[in-house]
């Protein structure tokens, strides 16, 4: 890349200037070698001679709109590289090799990038090898900081430019050149969501670099590797993007218990087999619980006591496993930050009473009120919704049972699973509509910080999805108490989402790639920087991880639940996941564009929910337990009745996880797992 120096990026000895001139003759065909000369001007200069530099690494891709005029996008690349006690973000910026065109490339100099790695909280290596809380005075005794590609990772560096731009506030009313006299910024104007409201600004764009993508691939999702490149997909997409690929990985070597478990369980007991041709023939087998030939612990008690074990030692092994990678990406320690409004929050202007800012104000109460006669009503709906298929499935299998007795033909036999398949596919429809319900819910709630917005979007898609996958089993397990109706139940979910998530997972999206990523991503030797850049700006915005967390914490919640009834469950999700982490993988670097990605020291909310089902999970193993005739009968004997133990074991489970929150709690350093 070219020095970043003097006003217009234009520093050097009359040597450079004249090479320079000579590329800018040869048409400028690579941005790196774009710089200022009198008819190209180049990179913004920078305010601290520290950060002059020989080589500018473009990082963020800023789209304008079509015809704005030359005077606006001057105007902008002069504020982005202002000071920041000026109303800047003391970035470098780059107006792309037309500087009439809609083009913007970003990059940040040295003291910017250590100014944000203290203010949100990183920790870095000291000279000793501990890792430590950052501090810019400090900066000299930190490895490497005084090499930002080495010091920070390619994701931490792309999320600070969009930290500064979004932190930019005017110091003063003005207009803004080029722009109608009607709009005008006003002061302590966030100007970043301003441009973007007023379609000034297009999109902002992390950019790809190709030959590291490439690499990353090939370690990744390409060839026979098993072990994946976390610290790699950290560097390259960011600590949210590592942390649920490696929950991921550490969940599907984990199932490899449960699914030797299981087989060894389908495979030697009988009492599986057993069942699964009662559910089919539609006749139950008599059980005699005077039988001593039966084994004192079956396979179904012993898959119930070992998922109750099972999810628990998961779930702290993951923490464990979690604050250990924290820890060694510098995101242990993060510091709190005061959240600007989001795009879409809306409100009367006035003074905010923390800060002393001109913003938009919403009155809580009036989000309150929302919430109850708008959300809670809407959510209750949905439920209802929920309930409904579940009574319809009731219907239908009863049907099915009597026409299994009356005809008592293969036709019959299959006809008994149409139900469960009729009432999947209604789940998932429900679901896939809810999700815009609920997105459109939490807008109307008019929440002010985004984290406040997605911490609601979330719970509400939880509730609904723990009540739409979960309610006919706990309802199959707690009040009808049909053992092989619950087995036939989950075999057909299990089943039926694993053909469904292949198709999705695999199939399409290796279609989407073949027909609608590839012509994006063409590239000729002929073509400039500038125009790789702009290719990467056609390519669909990543989704988020949303859809994903959902599915683990559904596949979760079966094996953790139910797996008793079904000794399988672990094998079809150990079979499914060993494809899903390349899928997932495949997806995030060829279908989409790269993700800004804030600096997280966990899954956040994800692992309060999958917390929660690993405490479930022992209410509902203890039921299914108690389902035993063997233990009913020795229940009896005991003169304990089946609901007196389920109380025991939950208020044993309350009481362990009670004392485990005060030992987490008893740590005191905030940078050592």
């Amino acid at each position: 890349m070219s020095k970043a120096g003097d006003d217009g990026g234009g520093a050097g000895d009359g040597s450079d200037s004249s090479k320079q001139q000579d590329d800018g003759a040869a048409g400028g065909k690579v941005l790196r070698k774009l710089t200022a000369v009198p008819a190209r001007p180049g990179w913004t200069k920078v305010s601290c001679p520290c950060c002059v530099s020989e080589r500018v690494e473009p990082l963020v891709l800023v789209k304008l709109r079509e015809k704005t005029g030359p005077e606006t996008k001057r105007w902008l690349l002069k504020l982005i590289g202002a000071p920041q006690k000026d109303g800047g973000a003391s970035l470098l910026a780059h107006p792309g090799e037309d500087a009439s065109g809609d083009l913007i490339i970003l990059s940040a100099p040295r003291c910017t990038l250590l100014r944000a790695t203290e203010e949100l909280g990183l920790c870095k290596t000291y000279q000793n090898g501990d890792m430590e809380a950052f501090s810019y005075s400090d900066r000299d005794n930190f490895k490497d900081s005084d090499n930002m590609e080495v010091f920070l990772t390619l994701a931490e560096r792309q999320f600070i430019v969009k930290y500064e731009l979004e932190g930019m506030r005017m110091k003063k009313d003005m207009k803004v050149p080029g722009l109608p006299d009607s709009f005008v910024l006003h002061n302590r104007d966030n100007i970043w969501q301003k441009l973007i409201s007023a379609r000034i600004i297009v999109d902002t764009i992390p950019l790809n670099f190709p030959d590291k993508l490439k690499n990353l691939g090939e370690a990744w999702y390409s060839g026979n590797h098993l072990a994946q490149p976390l610290d790699s997909v950290n560097e390259y997409f960011g600590s949210p993007v590592a942390f649920y690929f490696s929950f991921l990985d550490f969940y599907t070597w984990s199932l490899l218990p449960p699914a030797i478990l299981g087989m060894f369980i389908a495979y030697f007991s009988g009492e599986v087999q057993r069942e699964m041709v009662e559910s089919v023939s539609g006749s139950k087998a008599v059980v005699d619980v005077h039988d001593n030939s039966e084994p004192l612990v079956s396979g179904h008690m012993l898959q119930a006591a070992f998922s109750m074990l099972w999810s628990t030692v998961f779930i702290e092994l993951w923490k464990r496993r979690s604050s250990s990678l924290s820890y060694r990406w510098g995101t242990l320690q993060l510091a709190e930050r005061f959240a600007e409004p989001r795009p879409g929050f809306q409100g009367d202007l006035g003074v905010n009473p923390v800060t002393g800012r001109t913003e938009p104000l919403f009155p809580e109460w009036q989000r309150e009120l929302r919430m109850a006669l708008v959300s809670i009503p809407v959510v209750g709906l949905s439920l209802g919704l929920v309930v409904v298929g579940m009574l319809c499935f009731y219907w239908a299998e009863a049907m099915m049972q009597q026409l299994h007795k009356d005809w008592n033909s293969l036709l019959s036999r299959i006809l008994l699973y149409m139900p469960s398949v009729l009432h999947i596919f209604y789940t998932n429809m429900l679901s896939t509509v809810y999700k815009r319900v609920a997105q459109s819910l939490t807008e109307y709630e008019n929440h002010r910080e985004e984290s406040a917005f997605q911490n609601h979007l979330t719970a509400k898609v939880l509730v609904f999805t723990f009540f739409n996958y979960f309610a006919v089993l706990f309802h199959i397990a707690f009040f009808k108490q049909d053992v092989p109706l619950l087995r036939k139940r989950l075999a057909s979910l299990l089943i039926i989402s694993q053909l469904v998530n292949q198709m999705t997972e695999v199939v399409i999206p290796f279609l989407v790639d073949r027909f609608i990523s590839a012509p994006n991503r063409a590239e000729s030797e002929d073509d400039s920087q500038q125009d790789k850049f702009r290719n990467q700006s056609k390519l669909p915005p990543f989704p988020g991880l949303f859809a994903e967390y959902i599915e683990l914490l559904v596949q979760f919640g079966y094996l953790s639940l139910f797996s008793c009834v079904f000794p399988l469950t672990a094998v079809l999700l150990l079979l499914n996941n060993l494809t899903e982490i390349r899928t997932d993988a495949y997806k995030i670097c060829r279908l989409f564009r790269k993700p800004f990605s804030p600096p997280v020291a966990n899954m956040g909310v994800w692992q309060t929910a999958f917390e929660i089902l690993s405490f479930v999970s022992v209410v509902s193993n203890c039921w299914l337990l108690l389902l035993s005739p063997r233990l009913q009968k020795l229940c009896r004997e005991g003169g304990m009745s089946s609901t007196n133990v389920l109380l025991v074991a939950v208020m044993v489970e309350m009481s362990r996880t009670g004392s485990r929150k005060r030992g987490s709690a008893l740590s005191t350093d905030p940078c050592r797992p």
